[in-house]
């Protein structure tokens, strides 16, 4: 079988590959097109669940474009199109645990993207503004991090705009358990809120 290499793109940073075979749905360039526009439009969303997971931003950013690369594979093998979002989803999930698992084994301490964030927190208010923001924000912070791992993912999925049956998917969970957990969570926060 011969190999016929496609350009570079820049967006996703990886070249892609193609072989020549007669089971392909759609030829390499429409395929290359197509993953480069979902990358275009999942990419941030993709990157924050995954980073969630505990991994540092370059992890993330290599599990994101493996991603992006298992799709292209998956559509040029003539796999399914239904769902799109929720199988990247889904694969970023697998990676992401994958990773956080390999990471852990190394013992390799990587900075949350949580605690990048908090430490180059910036809004510039008032003195007492900003004093009650970072109270507010702490409480919020404890409460998300004290909520079983399980409730977290569905969270910050629905947070990434997923429907409850793709959260569903995605976690392999019933949907009344997706929404009880959303539920549970959010009275939880708004409780924090208000104190």
């Amino acid at each position: 079988m011969r190999q016929m290499p496609i350009a570079p793109t820049a967006s996703i940073g990886i070249p892609f590959q193609a072989r020549s075979t007669p089971a392909f749905s759609a030829a390499p360039s429409d395929i290359e097109a197509e993953v480069i526009g979902l990358f275009d439009q999942f990419r941030g969303p993709v990157l924050r669940y995954v980073v969630s997971f505990g991994i540092s931003m370059h992890d993330g950013e290599e599990v994101t474009q493996e991603v992006f690369l298992a799709l292209f594979r998956h559509l040029r093998l003539s796999g399914g199109r239904q769902n799109l979002r929720g199988w990247i989803f889904r694969v970023a999930h697998n990676l992401a645990l994958k990773q956080r698992h390999a990471n852990h084994r190394r013992c390799e301490a990587a900075e949350s993207d949580w605690a990048i964030a908090e430490n180059q927190f910036d809004p510039s208010p008032n003195p007492e503004d900003e004093a009650s923001f970072t109270q507010k924000r702490q409480r919020l912070l404890t409460v998300l991090h004290a909520l079983p791992k399980g409730d977290q993912c569905c969270l910050r999925l629905r947070a990434e705009g997923l429907r409850y049956r793709e959260i569903a998917e995605v976690l392999e969970i019933s949907l009344g358990a997706v929404s009880m957990s959303l539920t549970r969570s959010l009275a939880r926060l708004i409780r924090a809120e208000g104190i």
